[in-house]
């Protein structure tokens, strides 16, 4: 058995440098350079205002896939979850997006500010100096550069710890370009004080996390319309993050689990245990909502109510509508057996349903505050940063499979041992 786990141990090793993401690279930057065109087209153009929102919805969506996603890694390592050692670096590529996010929050608050939150320093005259000095456009900048950054630092050291764990595995099966880079990255690393740092940077990491997306929640979301106030924005916002990103891992599992040839080592039993966290965040996704407007509608105060009164009836209730089924009347119902979570197409299709809801979730909750349209509208102004997020995205995620091996064949083995034990 020993040897069959050492023969097991190296293809992992082969193929966790061999997968295939052109099509990745391809569609990336077809997206990414459409996008990009359409969205200066549209700046040179009438609909500045309206492309700019766009960005602020994207940029909240994406942020928080790359925060979730590197999340997923920080609780796991917490947990010392031991059923998702295969999976675990699709997850954990998505941190090759962590440029682009920072670039865009840089740009929000230069370029398309005025865009974005013109309207905000209108409405904060009268308003007490402590308020106003908190929405002022330097420290709110200060908080959101700063605070992302030291978020994304401990994420990426969290995810350089993991894959540097794995180089020299890999290394007997990848091309001398990328030998030598590893050699240089490893210069210096020793194996047991990193491995110990990891479970310092992992609860640094979460809490971190928690506290950063509340304030990106506060200042993207709830800054945009000044007057109104739910302090259960934030967990609602990190945790509809986090609930994306392990949508977002059943995706990137289920398509490359194909590209690396390692079918045989992605198991039911794993495709099940991500299942019902999917599952399980839905519906705390839909709790945490339901204990909002609760409270909210209870209170009957104007000033609180105005916020959902506008995104649940009128011109935006379609859309608050497809928020609610997509989010969790669909995957609810689709995720409560067992099958729907081990067959790879079911779990797709509903992993496919809930993050296009949160990306409708995150349009709903900036631009009724935002726009000068009565309802929603989605043109090219919107098409533009939609198209060149999600190709940014592709792209890089393809750079990190390039660089980087794709299995640790170190949890791996975690992973098929446990199984093969049960």
């Amino acid at each position: 058995m020993a040897t069959d786990f050492t023969a097991m141990r190296a293809r992992l090793a082969e193929r966790s440098v061999s997968g295939d993401y052109r099509a990745f690279l391809i569609a990336g930057a077809v997206f990414a350079i459409a996008g990009l065109l359409l969205f200066v087209v549209m700046l040179i153009g009438d609909g500045s205002h309206r492309a700019w929102q766009a960005f602020h919805v994207n940029w909240l969506f994406w942020t928080s896939l790359t925060g979730g996603s590197l999340a997923i890694t920080a609780v796991h390592k917490i947990a010392n979850a031991k059923w998702s050692g295969v999976i675990l670096r699709f997850s954990q590529a998505a941190v090759a997006m962590i440029p682009v996010s920072l670039l865009g929050i840089v740009l929000i608050m230069t370029l398309g500010y005025h865009d974005i939150f013109g309207h905000m320093q209108e409405e904060l005259h009268g308003m007490s100096h402590g308020k106003q000095l908190w929405l002022s456009r330097p420290w709110m900048s200060v908080r959101l550069i700063g605070g992302l950054s030291l978020l994304y630092w401990l994420g990426y050291r969290l995810v350089r710890i993991d894959v540097l764990h794995d180089l020299d595995e890999a290394r007997q099966h990848a091309e001398p370009a990328r030998v030598s880079r590893w050699d240089r990255m490893l210069a210096g690393f020793d194996p047991v004080r990193e491995h110990a740092a990891t479970y310092r940077l992992a609860p640094m990491f979460v809490a971190t996390y928690a506290m950063v997306f509340t304030m990106v929640a506060f200042d993207g979301i709830m800054a945009l319309q000044p007057h109104w106030f739910s302090n259960l924005l934030g967990g609602w916002f990190f945790m509809g993050a986090f609930l994306g990103a392990h949508m977002l891992l059943a995706l990137l599992m289920i398509y490359g689990t194909g590209r690396l040839g390692i079918g045989e080592y992605v198991s039911a039993k794993q495709r099940h245990d991500l299942g019902k966290l999917c599952f399980g965040f839905t519906v705390f996704w839909t709790y945490l909502m339901w204990a909002q407007y609760l409270v909210i509608w209870y209170g009957n105060l104007p000033e609180e109510t105005g916020f959902v009164f506008s995104r649940l009836w009128g011109p935006w209730r379609p859309i608050g509508a497809a928020v609610g089924l997509g989010m969790f009347v669909i995957p609810f119902a689709g995720l409560l057996a067992v099958g729907p979570k081990k067959t790879p197409l079911t779990l797709g299709l509903f992993a496919s349903v809930s993050l296009t809801a949160l990306w409708l979730e995150r349009y709903l909750m900036v631009l009724p505050s935002v726009t000068a349209e009565i309802g929603p509208v989605f043109g090219l102004p919107e098409l533009g940063p939609t198209l060149g997020f999600l190709g940014l995205f592709l792209v890089c995620y393809y750079l990190f499979t390039k660089a980087f091996p794709m299995v640790s064949p170190r949890l791996a083995m975690i992973t098929l041992e446990r199984e093969q034990g049960h």
